[in-house]
């Protein structure tokens, strides 16, 4: 271990040297903890990461003011859209992705080194249960969506397959998320199948550059961000995991988001039959001006309706390429945010506003660098709404999330013939009627081991009334009669 002396000095080098202004205070145990930590801080990328910060925070925020004359529509011939393709397009799609799956060559990759922070918990977001009646955690149904898919494929092609699933966590959340998974019996997964790994952590910094402590022994962290992914790779050497695998093709998501749809055939068979190297599934731009938002094509479409979800497609190859090549040209992001800090007295801190800076990669930061790039386009209210904010928010909150799902299981059930009465027998509103946001008429859910994405629910459901709630779980599928008003 090094000794302080040696940390000292490192530390000067590194202009941070505040960072053992309480070491005579500490006891022995304490002071090996910090030493530890800061051992592993290499003075020369301290002191950039530092002035990058602080050079970072002075800059304007928000987007640049060049960026509606930067933009560039997606040329058309590499847009795909999962709606208002043709159907056999769409089913050539799928079929390929299905092939892929059986063929054991698609992996999923799951985002979740974030804490749960703006949600108002302690935990990983993946463990939060948003409501639903069958008080399934995102986990859980993430976990049941895969086991689904692989059913699918394995019953198209007559062969048992495995989608792996890759879980990138964070200190924060990979000691939950691993005691969470072996409490549940990895959901039925074979632990085998699910790899979790660590990405790094960078330390906080001050506006004017200087790192924050959160302790007197303990220097302020955060996760990298999600673009953090790509030297994660490399330090657990999970891109070898997947070759000896045989895995080219990784479906990489955020964990907050509740319609996600693991390994979705249709988006892998897609990027496949494109050649794609990097994909997006996409709905519309968050950052962008509304000017630039209403710009239309000459056949009257929006001309920028390709808004990034974190729902991505890459190779094996193109992560490869990024994790030997392009990582170190990828630009960290400022956050500013509330970090709980120690005064010049040892006290704890707990801003009330943003008092310093995390810097983060983004995920998708990587797509200048592919040679062929290429977009699905979906439908927000089939694919996409995320876990962001406590109630009472107005959006991305536990009350969205659930009426997202629990809508768009009722949308299935009708199209799968079922109908809903009210409390006095009377029939509730089919599709043209269902409200954008808030809750469905009725109360639906479908376990995603009963369907995927709306398929064959009408042997349950065809011709027949029910009052709510209906919850179509995997044991009442295998009853000959579910219970019906």
């Amino acid at each position: 271990m090094a000794s302080e002396q040696d940390v000292r000095a490192r530390l000067q080098r590194a202009g941070q040297e505040h960072l053992l202004r309480f070491w005579a205070e500490l006891a022995p145990e304490p002071r090996a903890a910090l030493l530890a930590e800061l051992a592993l801080l290499e003075p020369e990328a301290l002191r950039e990461h530092c002035r990058r910060a602080a050079e970072a925070c002075a800059r304007p925020h928000g987007p640049p003011p060049d960026l509606a004359a930067r933009l560039r529509p997606l040329p058309p011939e590499r847009v795909g859209r999962a709606s208002r393709s043709d159907p056999e397009t769409r089913r050539r799609w799928e079929e390929e992705g299905f092939r892929q799956i059986s063929l054991n060559k698609v992996a999923v990759l799951l985002l979740a080194g974030g804490q749960g922070t703006r949600l108002g918990v302690t935990y990983p977001k993946g463990m939060y249960r948003v409501g639903l009646p069958s008080r399934k955690t995102l986990y859980q149904l993430q976990a049941e969506r895969i086991r689904r898919v692989e059913q699918l494929a394995g019953e198209r092609h007559g062969t048992r397959c495995t989608v792996p699933w890759y879980v990138m966590t964070s200190e924060f959340t990979l000691g939950p998320t691993a005691e969470f998974f072996r409490e549940h019996n990895f959901f039925h997964l074979d632990p085998a199948n699910v790899v979790m790994f660590e990405q790094r952590l960078l330390p906080a910094v001050t506006f004017d550059g200087k790192v924050i402590l959160e302790r007197k022994d303990k220097v302020a962290m955060a996760p990298d961000g999600n673009g953090g992914l790509y030297c994660a790779l490399e330090d657990h050497k999970i891109l070898e995991d997947m070759e000896r695998r045989g895995v080219e093709f990784v479906h990489v998501y955020c964990v907050d988001n509740i319609l996600v749809r693991l390994a979705d055939p249709v988006f892998i068979g897609f990027c496949v039959l494109q050649g794609a190297d990097c994909g997006a599934k996409v709905v519309e731009y968050s950052e962008i001006s509304p000017e630039t938002a209403q710009l239309r094509a000459s056949d009257g479409s929006l001309l920028y309706n390709a808004g990034n979800i974190c729902n991505h497609f890459f190779t094996r190859g193109f992560l490869k390429a990024v994790t030997r090549e392009f990582e170190p040209l990828l630009k960290p992001h400022v956050a500013v945010k509330k970090v709980p800090y120690v005064d010049e007295e040892g006290n704890l801190v707990k801003p009330l506003k943003p008092n310093g800076i995390k810097m983060e990669k983004f995920v998708f930061d990587v797509f200048r660098f592919a040679k062929n790039f290429a977009a699905l386009e979906v439908l927000r209210e089939e694919e996409f709404s995320p876990l962001k904010n406590a109630e009472p928010a107005d959006r991305d909150s536990p009350r969205t999330a659930r009426q997202a799902l629990l809508t768009q299981h009722y949308r299935w059930a009708l199209r799968a013939g079922a109908r809903f009465l009210d409390a006095h027998g009377a029939w509730l509103p089919e599709l043209p009627s269902l409200p954008p946001n808030g809750d469905p008429p009725a109360i639906c859910e479908i376990s995603p081991l009963v369907s995927y994405s709306g398929e064959g629910l009408e042997v349950y459901l065809q011709g027949r009334e029910f009052q709510s709630p209906l919850i179509l779980d995997e044991d009442q599928a295998r009853e000959p009669q579910l219970q019906e008003s």
